[in-house]
């Protein structure tokens, strides 16, 4: 194997690790080779199918437009990250109060950690649901709607409908990506909608959001760095990104 097979594989395997990468994540990863030398390797990735390029980057061929990554692979993505997030997402779960939480990898694992309390929770996450249906005190409400199976969730008209009657203290929602141009992002036109009705309908808006996430353009924007209260991360979100939050009131754990 010569040394541009291997430095492409490299690529095509850091891309689908992570699902969706910034251009200067991949430069980061691979700061041996020159720029003009990864944008070659990616256009030539992506013409042989095997990467997907986007602006500012690249996203894995798993990732299939409309359906935001099947939630099996990207639970097993930035485990170390998400738990982290998990922990310190914990100390913000209020008694006796109502919550949204949404779907994703990181929601399920908050909702197998979640207190045995009082809590009025409503999610639209078959998974998370079925964490949280091992507990005895919070009341817990599924909402209805059509079933996206790669994520395990619900969206459509309905389930809009049926956040727009209830106010919530809290909604902890999940990102595919986030960039400075288009702010947060989903990859399924309806979540994007449902996603933007919870954030309309909440007091404290939290968004649990792992590094590997920022720099990343995705389908469908749902809000902006203004519409967000507190960020929940890792502890490697780039210093440009945390000065915009600081610039915004954003505070992040």
């Amino acid at each position: 194997m010569d040394t541009m097979e291997q430095r492409r594989n490299t690529i095509v395997d850091l891309v689908n690790q992570s699902g969706n990468i910034s251009f200067a994540q991949l430069k980061k990863k691979i700061p041996q080779i020159s720029d003009m030398t990864l944008r070659t390797d990616l256009k030539a990735l992506d013409e042989a199918k095997r990467i997907v390029r986007v602006h500012g980057g690249a996203k894995s061929v798993d990732v299939v437009i409309g359906t935001d990554d099947m939630l099996s692979r990207r639970s097993v993505r930035n485990i170390e990250a998400k738990q982290l997030i998990t922990q310190k997402a914990l100390q913000f779960i209020r008694k006796d109060t109502t919550i949204f939480l949404d779907s994703g990898s990181t929601a399920t694992m908050l909702a197998a950690c979640m207190p045995d309390q009082s809590n009025l929770i409503y999610t639209n996450s078959l998974t998370c649901a079925a964490e949280l249906g091992k507990l005895a005190n919070p009341s817990v409400h599924v909402l209805g709607g059509r079933m996206n199976r790669y994520s395990m969730s619900v969206c459509g008209i309905h389930t809009v409908q049926e956040v727009q009657r209830i106010n919530f203290d809290q909604a902890f929602m999940g990102v595919t990506s986030y960039c400075e141009q288009t702010g947060f992002n989903c990859g399924v036109d309806e979540e994007a909608v449902l996603k933007k009705t919870v954030m309309q309908q909440a007091e404290q808006r939290i968004i649990l959001m792992d590094s590997s996430k920022i720099g990343v353009k995705n389908t469908y924007s749902f809000c902006r760095l203004s519409d967000v209260d507190i960020i929940i991360s890792d502890d490697n979100l780039p210093e440009e990104f945390r000065e915009d939050c600081k610039r915004h009131g954003i505070q992040i754990i």
